[in-house]
């Protein structure tokens, strides 16, 4: 799970040794272990909502140094796996949902501070962090040699106009906007995590429903916005 996403632009180095390098000397160290790696969907390409999300057999096309570590992440579990027989798995996850942190919450937090809401990345999945937990600790039933590789989010494409909107009702607030709506984005396609562990428990409202008043209520943040505005890759 070590890794390192914001604050890359400017540290790529640092990056490239969290995201790289030590993988790396993880996998050579737990060689003898089962290992459940994440990595995220920025290793695929943009895609447009006609194409649906990206499957596990998507060629990546990592975009910009953050992505391209994250690959490098999963390159080095892959070699340790080949070299010494690893058992792994490798989650490719976007976006994980908590009260205090997540899409949501930032979209949330914007419309009730009424600041406009970036909509150059139009389409976004998420997953409550609970549910991924449980595919994750699951995941370990799945590692093999070569890797096995899954996505990891939630089965829909949500409108990021759509979510502010529900906020605005939740709130009694009109959402306002910035920017125009791009028709491709960082959308990933989970199908066959579903098939093998059932949909997620926790639903888009109830999300939504949670996200809301915990806003509404003052409760606590972790202060790391998502940028999940940003369409070159670099935090």
């Amino acid at each position: 799970m070590a890794a390192r996403k914001f604050g890359t632009t400017g540290s790529e180095d640092l990056t490239w040794a969290m995201n790289a390098y030590l993988p790396g000397l993880v996998a050579e160290r737990y060689r003898a272990s089962r290992i459940v790696a994440f990595s995220t969907g920025n290793v695929y390409p943009l895609r447009h909502a006609l194409q649906g999300g990206a499957v596990e057999s998507t060629p990546v096309a990592p975009d910009s140094e953050y992505a391209q570590s994250a690959l490098g992440r999963e390159r080095m579990f892959a070699y340790g796996s080949r070299q010494w027989g690893t058992p792994v798995a490798i989650l490719r996850l976007n976006y994980a949902i908590d009260l205090r942190y997540g899409v949501l919450l930032d979209i949330g937090t914007a419309v009730f501070e009424r600041r406009p809401i970036d909509l150059r990345m139009a389409l976004v999945n998420v997953i409550w962090q609970g549910d991924a937990n449980s595919i994750c600790l699951r995941s370990f039933a799945l590692c093999q040699s070569p890797p096995c590789f899954l996505n990891l989010t939630g089965p829909e494409t949500l409108s990021v106009r759509y979510i502010a909107e529900e906020f605005g009702r939740r709130f009694c607030v009109q959402p306002t906007f910035s920017s125009e709506e791009m028709p491709n984005a960082f959308l990933s396609n989970a199908a066959k995590a579903h098939q093998m562990f059932g949909y997620p428990t926790v639903t888009i409202p109830e999300m939504i429903d949670w996200t809301a008043a915990w806003i509404s209520s003052g409760g606590a943040r972790l202060n790391k916005p998502t940028h999940f505005e940003v369409r070159d890759g670099n935090f």
